[in-house]
């Protein structure tokens, strides 16, 4: 069993599979122990792991404040505040931790959304909302026949 220092005196990983992952055999690879992913040369200077964490946390506020601006403004908002997360968490275990749970999250939407009573309530909202769309359509054209609505005279 192998263990590295994450340089801030715990235990970063702990291989017990032997081949060098750092996640035993019934850990799934993204529920690594969380600690720094600095490279080895960065984790032995105090003064380099200092300036590798200011400048990661920089990098990751950037990234997170472009989202935030993004969010009222046409953009992919949450994207890229997710992205700025996952900058942090290549350093921070904060922001592994919020990842994580994320994650959790996200999946059990999807399962949830996946889930037939959803889409059977979906394909009635959607067929509702089509037949809705056909009687306006229908009463547009039998009123005003097939024509542009900007054309439109009174």
């Amino acid at each position: 069993m192998n263990a590295e220092s994450d340089g801030r005196g715990g235990i970063a990983t702990v291989d017990s599979g032997g081949d060098g992952t750092g996640v035993s055999g019934a850990e799934a690879p993204s529920e690594r122990v969380p600690g720094s992913r600095a490279p080895a040369f960065v984790r032995k200077s105090r003064a380099l792991r200092l300036s590798w964490q200011v400048g990661v946390f920089l990098v990751g506020l950037a990234v997170v404040a472009a989202g935030v601006v993004m969010l009222p403004l046409p953009g992919p908002g949450w994207l890229v505040i997710f992205g700025g997360m996952a900058v942090w968490a290549t350093e921070f275990v904060w922001a592994q931790l919020v990842l994580r749970w994320t994650r959790r999250k996200v999946a059990g939407a999807a399962r949830k959304a996946l889930g037939p009573r959803v889409r059977r309530r979906n394909l009635i909202l959607l067929t509702a909302g089509l037949v809705i769309v056909a009687v306006l359509l229908a009463i547009y054209v039998r009123q005003f026949g097939v024509v542009m609505p900007w054309k439109i005279r009174e």
